[in-house]
């Protein structure tokens, strides 16, 4: 089950409806949020998410450690010396966020819904990089429906009206639109489709809880092999773990099946428990075999913490790598003497 039926509006921490107002939610976030992160984060997003157009910058002669794919053959059959080609990096980043808007992210525990939360990363990433002239689009997946694929496509472009365009479509899937009965997530069509919709090698973010039907690592694998993928999971503690609430309605969010259940029963949570926890290890399995950095955004959770959790532990693995590069290049010349 993917929800719990209970009283109360869908709100974020501070009041705000579910059904956002993006101006107000932007302006909120800037204030909030992005000022806090900016000397942080921001400075940094070059290192994290690298531009992937290359321009040609200067030829030089070949030197040992040189990447042989970069051997000028024209230049060097002319001057009968190797020359290699440098290039200088196009910045520039094309980001797209593949919103998972189905009836499971309409859940939360601690004040603010995982619906929510989605809204808030996408507007937080999608300023930061606007900023500098960067282009943001996404995907706003709803669920499958018969078979048909609901999603709708906002094309990648830059600025603060856009990222408010961006925000109003979140805002147009709604609990009302998405909670559809019957309407379960498939999340290997979404990616599927955005595997074939997205014209150029991008960053995308994969913004869900993961909870779906379908096999979607296949899916993901094919789109990490084309574009930087960044997998954001959205999370709510009580997923894991139920508490001792006595009898209660429990509602899948998506196909709006109830059950009436006893919470006091030891043996029913240890099987919740342990539900939660294989399904858990199936995803943290997934994304590691397939080489993807997971985001964790938890319902009680700042969302800055989270965001500047995931820069260092990201900054961490980037310089493991330039680490073991040297010693590999260090390696092979000396093997080469």
């Amino acid at each position: 089950m993917s929800g719990v039926a209970g009283p109360g509006g869908a709100r974020s921490s501070d009041g705000e409806a579910l059904t956002l107002d993006p101006e107000r939610l932007l302006r909120r976030l800037e204030w909030t949020v992005i000022r806090r992160l900016d000397g942080l984060l921001q400075g940094d997003y070059r290192t994290l998410f690298r531009g992937f157009g290359m321009d040609l910058a200067d030829l030089r002669e070949y030197h040992p450690q040189d990447d042989v794919r970069h051997i000028d053959w024209n230049v060097t059959a002319r001057m009968q010396v190797p020359y290699v080609r440098e290039f200088q990096e196009d910045r520039q980043i094309d980001a797209w966020f593949l919103l998972d808007l189905s009836g499971s992210i309409d859940f939360g525990s601690a004040g603010v819904r995982k619906r929510v939360l989605s809204a808030e990363f996408t507007a937080v990433i999608a300023r930061l990089l606007t900023r500098y002239g960067n282009r943001v689009g996404g995907f706003l997946y709803r669920g499958a429906l018969d078979r048909t694929e609901l999603t709708r496509v906002i094309p990648a472009r830059s600025g603060r009206r856009h990222l408010l365009h961006l925000l109003h479509g979140i805002s147009q899937v709604g609990p009302g639109t998405a909670s559809v009965a019957g309407n379960a997530t498939d999340l290997g069509q979404l990616l599927r489709h955005a595997q074939q919709a997205i014209p150029r090698r991008s960053v995308v973010f994969v913004v869900s809880d993961f909870i779906s039907t379908g096999e979607w690592a296949g899916a993901l694998d094919l789109l990490a092999r084309r574009h930087e993928v960044v997998a954001v999971r959205l999370f709510d503690p009580l997923e894991m773990d139920l508490p001792d609430l006595g009898l209660v309605v429990m509602q899948d969010a998506e196909s709006g099946e109830q059950l009436f259940v006893d919470t006091h029963d030891k043996g029913f949570r240890q099987r919740f428990a342990a539900a939660a926890q294989a399904r858990e290890t199936v995803l943290r399995e997934a994304l590691s075999r397939l080489g993807i950095d997971c985001l964790e955004l938890t319902t009680g959770e700042p969302l800055d913490a989270a965001l500047l959790r995931f820069v260092d532990a990201r900054k961490r693995r980037s310089h493991l790598a330039a680490g073991s590069a040297v010693r590999r290049a260090r390696f092979a010349a000396a093997g080469s003497r």
